[in-house]
């Protein structure tokens, strides 16, 4: 810091005492490269995990070195004083949690010291979302969230020199086709990643295709993303990283005995002529860093200084090597400009292996409880900002703790939170951080429902223990006003279950109209948590319609209002038919007007599912892989760890004989099943709702024996699958996988299991001639078929050995004394193999991952509401609400999408007039996905794939229709908005 202090004191005084210039900042600021020869782009970079080995302060600050020598503020001080010296000196700086946090510390004249490097192109920002998220285990929206987060804090903080150009996704392991689909419709020109199947990258390595075009949609046009691979991970050449972590040779000059110029440099140059043979361009890219470099940021670039100035001196002997400081954005302008051609990619880059025996699988369902915990954050978050931009809330106080919420939740998107492959104490720092963010943002949601409704800001509390059924929130369910939020554009009707005590209570609804209800048990298991101290042993459960927001009324009666049995006396008849069918009965049922289950009664199994005019054998049941015997930290082979999944052996299936009961109400019937001494289930199936739940419940995994163990829950069916199955790209398209294959290469099956794993963040199917049978998932999962007619979904897992790939120690997971217990829910819908059945399953995956958010209240006086909300219940089916937000003091973001493909839906249009007066809207325009850039501004290149015609002049994606844009003076047909299958538009509404 007194380095910058001293030089920005320096450069401040040579400021006032020159004339301005007019700055050049994007590709106009980027470096010549000469004809004819191997251009080398050099990267300053330096990697900085928002958390991982230490927490996200840990990091930044410089703690506990012990764990891991990083100080992320060091480095930017460093960084910043070492570019001010020298206008020819570039770097990288990729997470802007990280940077801004250090740029508000620093003082006014460090920041326009900052500003005059970004607006030079000296200091260039890439990637530049919240974090460098994950791609395997991340959602969508919430991806879409934080770079709309990240590219606005620059925006506002420097203006437009600052939009990154380029994703630079170094260090995910495996990456999705829908992160390459968001950087296009974001309006980046390319992407960057480093990690690849080994064998894949050792076959491109010799097809000279480490770079292609990647078609990263099927129902998008103009989806197609430049990508690169990184010729050698992210790290400098070897011999060549000149950081105070590294100790590696400096380059030593002048008269001294040591001197090893030529040496290096005929290093550095044979290392570069092997490298350019694996790449078409006449121009490659080499970084020039790693984890946490550039502390002292000083010996990098003087030795960076000495290495371009050599090696570009023997030009003049007759070298075709030309070396500069330089981005990623440069290396592609110029690969632009050459006009060449590039081969094509269409699915994803999973599952990622390292070699023959580590498949990065297992992350996919690493800390079960973490992945749950942050999609209930983002279910808040979008709840919060909706509440928030309909009462037009810009109080400080209040955005404050929305957007404390907003850059948590950046934070749980990085590649070592969601992913589950940090350390223990990092992991519990991520939930304190996203625990403490939930509590303020509910400040905010009261607010906005006080604005709302006439109740006061007492009122309106959350419940963030219904996984375990118990709510805080209320000691008595008397009196008790339920609020529900509908998050999504349309009316919807689901379930409300709440954890109460067994007596009698009557629900009515805003008009005083009683609703059904009916109390079902807590699984017993449930019950029995040591941890569960609360004395709700029963929920009541009704049925609820929400358009946006509705109130539901629940009072305690001293009888029941009828003369039908009660709840126990119900269960008592229900126990005795039970037990007389258990001895007279094969099989026994649970059936409604949508969906018929049958159950062996001797062995209490799932037998059969017909629904949807579709009957089919169904067994579901649990399965252990069984990890390595723990090795008490002595060398052994490859285990299961927090990256990977290499299972020991086969699997070991639960089909033993279950201890079950059967509760049947007149809305919802259930099975609890005991499948073995810590895993249980309630199968369910509800009036009215088109898909069989099952609730599970695993843990504490045993390790008695020393042997980790990892837990699947598996569906065999009679389905000719033929090797093919699907599943989702971070939520959205739907990708074909097909059993022990791979699109552009043959892979090394030697671990069958894991090596058939993918991300499943939101559904996994398959389907034959006449069937099709998908499962729905509430967190991020790993999934697979392994043979026909097989699903099955990784849930929970407990190891005793490290992956050694970094982390450094064994995931154990561990709570109140004992092994980690984990719920969740997978869901199962079986159909005709239509493209309407594709779709249903859709419309289902927007209910499971927005559901009604429950806010609690005490009050005897009926809940008013005073503002009307807009009304997006008249859209389309298929159009989403994706976003509503406040994006400034006087404008809101709107995001809607088709969450259809293009074999699932078509086009659809509609008339947004009605919501841009709903929102007090004055003007309305359309930006990019990320919202900080006007869409008829985009200009992003175009690249063109082998076997084409080579253009006879550099080509660019355009906005491919009129952007809308608009004022409340504006004829109704200015709003009019066209979707596209898959399409999402994005608007800033200015309503002050």
């Amino acid at each position: 810091m007194q380095l910058v202090q001293a030089i920005a004191a320096l450069v401040a005084l040579w400021l006032v005492c020159t004339s301005p210039i007019e700055a050049k900042c994007g590709y106009e600021a980027c470096p010549a490269g000469k004809p004819n020869m191997i251009n080398v782009h050099l990267v300053p970079h330096s990697h900085d995990d928002v958390g991982w080995l230490k927490t996200v302060d840990q990091y930044y600050y410089g703690a506990k070195n012990n764990i891991q020598h990083a100080g992320v503020q060091y480095i930017l001080d460093s960084v910043v004083a070492e570019l001010l010296k020298d206008p020819s000196r570039r770097f990288i700086q990729v997470e802007t949690a990280f940077f801004f946090k250090w740029y508000q510390e620093q003082t006014a004249t460090v920041q326009t010291l900052v500003k005059k490097l970004v607006n030079e192109g000296r200091l260039e920002f890439t990637g530049g979302a919240w974090s460098m998220n994950d791609e395997a285990a991340v959602h969508y929206q919430s991806v879409i969230d934080q770079f709309t987060l990240g590219l606005k804090v620059l925006n506002d903080t420097f203006g437009a020199c600052a939009r990154p150009r380029i994703g630079w996704q170094i260090d995910p392991f495996g990456h999705s086709r829908e992160m390459a689909s968001i950087f296009a419709q974001m309006a980046y020109d390319a992407e960057f990643f480093a990690r690849m199947d080994h064998v894949e990258k050792t076959q491109r390595l010799s097809d000279i295709a480490m770079e292609m075009i990647w078609q990263s949609s099927a129902s998008l046009k103009d989806a197609d993303i430049f990508t690169g691979l990184l010729y050698r991970h992210y790290s400098a050449p070897p011999g060549f990283c000149f950081d105070v972590l590294c100790s590696d040779a400096p380059i030593i000059d002048g008269k001294s005995y040591d001197n090893n110029v030529k040496s290096r440099v005929d290093d550095f140059i044979s290392y570069v002529k092997s490298m350019s043979n694996s790449f078409r361009a006449t121009h490659i890219m080499v970084p020039m860093g790693d984890d946490f470099q550039y502390e002292n940021a000083e010996m990098n670039f003087k030795n960076m200084d000495k290495l371009i100035k050599y090696v570009n001196e023997r030009q003049v002997t007759g070298s075709k090597v030309h070396v500069f400081y330089s981005t990623p954005s440069c290396y592609v302008n110029e690969l632009h400009k050459m006009q060449l051609t590039w081969p094509n990619k269409t699915q994803d880059f999973f599952p990622y292996a390292s070699d023959d025996h580590s498949y990065w699988t297992g992350y996919y369902t690493s800390r079960p409880t973490q992945k749950r915990f942050e999609r209930i954050g983002n279910h808040l978050l979008q709840t919060v900002k909706q509440l928030s931009a309909f009462v037009h809330l810009y109080h400080t106080e209040y955005t404050g703790k929305l957007d404390a919420l907003r850059q948590v939740m950046g934070i749980m998107q990085h590649h070592d939170a969601i992913t589950g492959t940090e350390k223990q104490a990092v992991a519990r720092d991520y939930d304190r951080l996203l625990s403490d963010a939930m509590t303020q943002s509910q400040d905010t949601a009261r607010l906005a429902l006080t604005l709302i409704t006439n109740l006061g800001v007492q009122q309106f509390d959350s419940c963030l223990q219904l996984n375990i059924s118990v709510c805080q929130a209320y000691d008595s369910a008397n009196n008790l006003v339920v609020t529900l939020f509908n998050p999504l554009a349309h009316r919807s009707t689901q379930y409300v279950r709440l954890p109460v005590l067994e007596e009698h209570y009557l629900v009515t609804d805003e008009n005083g109209r009683e609703v059904p209800s009916e109390l079902l048990p807590v699984p017993s298991q449930l019950l029995d948590l040591p941890h569960r101290a609360h004395n709700t042993k029963h929920e009541l459960v009704f049925q609820a319609t929400v358009l946006k927001l509705a109130n539901y009324y629940v009072r305690v009666l001293p009888k029941p209002r009828s003369q039908k049995l009660s709840t126990r006396q119900r269960f008592q008849q229900l126990e005795l038919l039970q037990q007389k069918s258990k001895a007279d009965e094969p099989e026994f049922t649970l059936q409604n007007s949508l969906i018929k289950l049958v159950f062996d009664t001797s062995t209490g199994h799932l037998k059969s599912v017909e629904m949807n005019g579709v009957s089919e054998p169904i067994d579901q049941t649990f399965g252990i892989y069984n990890g390595a015997r723990a090795n008490n930290g002595a060398p052994s082979r490859r285990s299961s760890g927090a990256y990977i999944f290499r299972p020991n052996g086969t699997i070991a299936l639960l089909q033993q004989k279950l201890n079950y009961t059967v509760h049947k109400g007149e809305k919802v019937q259930e099975v609890h099943q005991q499948f073995n001494e810590w895993i249980s289930q309630v199968t369910r199936i509800s009036e009215g709702v088109n898909r069989v739940e099952f609730e599970w419940l695993i843990g504490p995994i045993p390790i008695e024996d020393d042997i980790g163990k990892e837990i699947v829950m598996r569906f065999d069916s009679s389905l000719q699958s033929n090797g093919i199955f699907y599943t989702d790209s971070n939520g959205r398209e739907m990708l074909q996988r097909v059993r022990n294959k791979r699109e552009y290469f043959t892979p090394n099956m030697t671990e069958s299991v894991s090596g058939n794993y993918y991300p499943v963040t939101a559904r996994i199917a398959l389907q034959d001639e006449h069937k099709r049978l998908a499962l729905l998932n509430d967190r991020a999962q790993g999934g697979s078929s392994l043979a026909d007619g097989q699903l099955e979904l990784m849930l929970h897992r407990r190891l005793l050995n490290d992956d050694a790939f970094g982390v450094g120690e064994a995931l154990n997971e561990t709570q109140f004394g004992t092994g980690l217990i984990a719920r969740g829910k997978v869901y199962l819908m079986l159909n005709t193999p239509t493209p309407q059945s594709s779709a249903s399953e859709r419309l289902a995956q927007q209910e499971i991952h927005l559901p009604f958010w429950p806010f609690f209240s005490k009050t005897n006086s009926p809940i008013l509401s005073s503002v009307p909300l807009p009304d997006f219940n008249d859209l389309p089916q298929a159009v989403h609400l994706l976003t509503l937000e406040p994006y400034s003091s006087s404008e809101l973001l709107l995001r809607v999408e088709n969450i259809m493909d293009h074999e699932e839906g078509r086009t659809v249009s509609f008339n947004i007039r009605h919501i841009f007066e709903g929102l007090s809207g004055q003007e309305i325009r359309e930006t990019t996905l990320d919202g900080n850039m006007p869409l008829a501004d985009m200009r992003r290149f175009k690249f063109q794939q082998d076997g084409t015609t080579v253009p006879q002049s550099a080509e660019f994606f355009t906005a491919p229709y009129e952007p809308l844009q608009a004022n409340k003076a504006s004829d109704s047909s200015k709003f009019s908005v066209t979707l596209d299958p898959m399409q999402i538009r994005t608007f800033i509404i200015k309503w002050a």
